[in-house]
């Protein structure tokens, strides 16, 4: 009882995709059992802002960091809370569970438990009954009627044999069909009236029961684990269980929603008339325009994404989007709300896999070509943290078709590591003469520069093409990515297919690299990216191979964000390198002579990017095509960036049918298809190619 004391105070609170980080005050009132919350502790004498009923809830600390901790209501509701330190989340989280318990074990007194389990709408909640009525009092969760089996107290629960799995498997499929008829039957609802269709506690359950079905077939096939390692001995010490792939099939359980028809703006603003009148982009020069860097300034736009700013009212826009989603969904067609997008495009998004250019450049100084895999490993393992503009996984807008960024980046050539011995920042006379004379200007100059354009050259399906070239130091980087993504429950994933191709023109080697998948996790609350998959690094002049492994957090144990790989000589099979750590934070590099090295990726320097100025960019690259976008989405007006938004994709489509009607090919501007991939249509390989014919022929 001295325990049961009332406390309150301020904490930070995200209930869910919608709604930020923000201050509120906090009430615990054990009498009741009741977790309150006050926008303020002035209005606290005013009625409650939100209100959790305790008895029957989970208390959780995560596992993300050590402030942070969720109350998991009952009746599906959570709140997801963070303390300002360790020791304030353990007193409210200690508190919240003894409160907990009380108000739980007084319920479970008061009311037996249900012998069965069922899953039923009310006789009168179909399609022929449209006057379905709900009191006032009646939530969806007791509307639905749902029953749970109590084990009784003090009793060990028996190790489950194969008969025994059978029958779970069997009342799995029966759930399964239990939830074809929730779904069903919340579907044939009426649209109006005061039990509807779109009623969001109705939308929560559809958006939720597809995730709860494919996390007990999670957990079904655990049970299968645990009962194969009871015929073979106890599991390994440190084992995790990974989180499955969906093997439900879902597939008939829902329809896909008809696209969202909207009323005929009238009164259009004129930059939304400005962008659904801009010509056919094959009508437009398509010719590669040579972009001067010195026209280029040092970007000042710093649009950090701390949180996703948007009105409660979309809550229910988020919710009605996910009930509408299949397991495995391509999502490449599916138009998603705008405030879960980010301030810039998808273009931009890999030109920030060059913010370490001194890492990039450093990597042609190595003095052998064990030192020179083990640099490129460094750089690629250090360029996807800063993609991220913040904690909260949000969405870059896709590119349209024939859409460009360019930037480039001045690093002095200080800054750039070198070896003792080499001298690779300089050129011999012989290389300066196969330089055109613009390059020998640069030359004299004390800082390299590395330029970066990428084109969006296909729309169906979507691939982007990026480049980037250091001339000074003969080295560029060309790829190809097809991003595919799927909706996967309670996460998207995003797969990155393609390949990539880092040439160092003065060793004659060639890197061949792929890309990690991208997952956005718990969309329905605080949304957060990892990274998972194996990627693979090699060159075949050398020998040279990398295997990269970035591990997504197991569904038992484990840590996020981490990953693991090692470089190796193929010929002879030996390991010259290990890393591991997390991409996002520190990563450490063990070598084959015993040596270690640490990397805070936190504390790296990242060199701001040169762009054009807006008035001086074309009218199809990507932050003047999507400033009106970008403007809105600063002011908050989500209603605005929404249009914008609209009238670019409405004027893609357009151009794509007229395309198809005329029999017109798409003409791409700076890549050319080559086989499966795309190919820079002026890599530096060919320029420094056709210098030393030339130089060649001269002698």
């Amino acid at each position: 009882s001295d325990h049961m004391e009332n406390i309150c105070g301020y904490l930070m609170k995200y209930t869910n995709l919608v709604t930020g980080w923000q201050y509120r005050f906090f009430v615990l009132n054990n009498d009741a059992g009741l977790l309150e919350y006050f926008v303020n502790e002035q209005s606290r004498h005013l009625k409650p802002r939100g209100t959790l009923q305790l008895a029957g809830a989970v208390i959780s600390p995560s596992d993300e960091d050590s402030h942070t901790f969720t109350v998991n209501a009952a009746s599906g509701e959570q709140y997801k809370l963070r303390a300002t330190d360790a020791k304030e989340r353990q007193h409210w989280v200690s508190r919240l569970q003894i409160c907990t318990q009380h108000h739980t074990e007084a319920i479970g007194k008061n009311n037996p438990p249900l012998k069965s389990r069922s899953f039923s709408l009310a006789s009168q909640g179909s399609a022929n009954s449209p006057g379905v009525q709900r009191r006032p009092s009646q939530n969806a969760v007791s509307f639905f009627n749902v029953g749970h089996h109590r084990l009784p107290t003090g009793k060990r629960v028996p190790i489950m044999q194969p008969d025994h799995l059978v029958d779970v498997r069997e009342m799995m499929s029966q759930a399964e069909g239990q939830q074809r008829d929730l779904i069903r039957s919340i579907e044939c609802l009426p649209v109006s009236g005061h039990l509807t269709s779109l009623d969001q506690d109705l939308l929560m359950l559809k958006a939720t029961s597809m995730a709860t079905m494919n996390c007990l077939n999670d957990c079904f096939h655990i049970l299968q684990l645990q009962h194969a390692s009871q015929q073979k001995g106890s599991l390994p010490a440190g084992t995790t269980i990974s989180w499955l792939e969906p093997k439900i099939s879902l597939a008939n359980h829902f329809k896909n929603g008809a696209a969202q028809n909207f009323p005929a703006e009238i009164n259009k603003p004129a930059s939304v008339r400005e962008e659904q009148s801009i010509a056919e982009p094959c009508q437009l020069t398509r010719e590669p325009e040579e972009i001067n860097p010195d026209e280029e300034l040092e970007d000042i736009c710093d649009d950090k994404e701390d949180d996703l700013g948007a009105v409660e009212e979309q809550r229910s826009v988020i919710l009605h989007l996910l009930s509408q989603l299949k397991l495995g969904m391509d999502l490449t067609r599916v138009v998603l709300p705008t405030f879960i997008l980010e301030k810039r495009s998808l273009l931009e998004m890999y030109a920030d896999f060059m913010s370490h250019p001194d890492l990039f450049i450093a990597i042609t100084n190595g003095t052998t070509p064990e030192e020179r895999m083990i640099r490129f490993v460094e750089y690629y393992l250090t360029s996807f943290h800063e993609g991220r503009k913040g904690a909260i996984a949000k969405k870059p807008y896709n590119p349209i078709i024939g859409e460009t960024f360019h930037c480039s980046w001045r690093m002095p050539k200080s800054d750039v590591a070198t070896d003792a011995g080499s001298n690779f920042s300089a050129h011999s006379p012989s290389e300066q003469v196969t330089l055109s004379k613009d390059l020998e200007g640069q030359t004299e100059l004390d800082y390299y520069t590395v330029k970066f354009v990428a084109e969006q050259v296909s729309h169906h399906p979507p691939v982007s093409g990026f480049y980037a070239e250091c001339v000074e130091r003969k080295m560029c980087v060309n790829a190809h990515v097809w991003t595919k993504s799927k909706f996967l429950g309670m996460s998207i994933g995003v797969t990155m297919v393609g390949e990539g191709l880092l040439s160092l023109l003065e060793h004659g080697e060639e890197y061949t690299f792929s890309l990690p998948c991208a997952y956005a996790r718990s969309i329905l609350t605080v949304p957060w990216v990892e990274l998972g998959g194996k990627v693979n690094i090699n060159c075949a002049k050398t020998g040279y191979s990398a295997s990269i492994n970035f591990h997504t957090k197991p569904f038992y144990g484990g840590k996020l964000h981490r990953v693991t790989g090692e470089v190796k000589q193929n010929t002879t099979n030996t390991v010259v390198c290990r890393v591991q750590g997390e991409w996002n934070s520190m990563l450490e590099f063990t070598y084959s002579n015993g040596e270690t090295k640490y990397v805070d990726l936190t504390k790296l320097s990242v060199t701001r990017k040169r762009v054009r100025p807006l008035e001086k960019q074309g009218p199809f690259e990507s932050r003047r095509l999507w400033q009106h976008v970008t403007e809105s989405l600063r002011d908050g007006d989500i209603d605005k960036a929404t249009e914008h938004k609209r009238a670019l994709e409405e004027r893609q489509r357009n151009e794509e049918r007229l395309r198809a009607e005329t029999e017109t090919p798409w003409c791409t501007k700076y890549f050319l298809k080559e086989g499966d991939g795309w190919v820079y249509h002026n890599p530096l390989w060919k320029t420094v190619s056709a210098a030393q014919t030339q130089q060649t022929d001269t002698n």
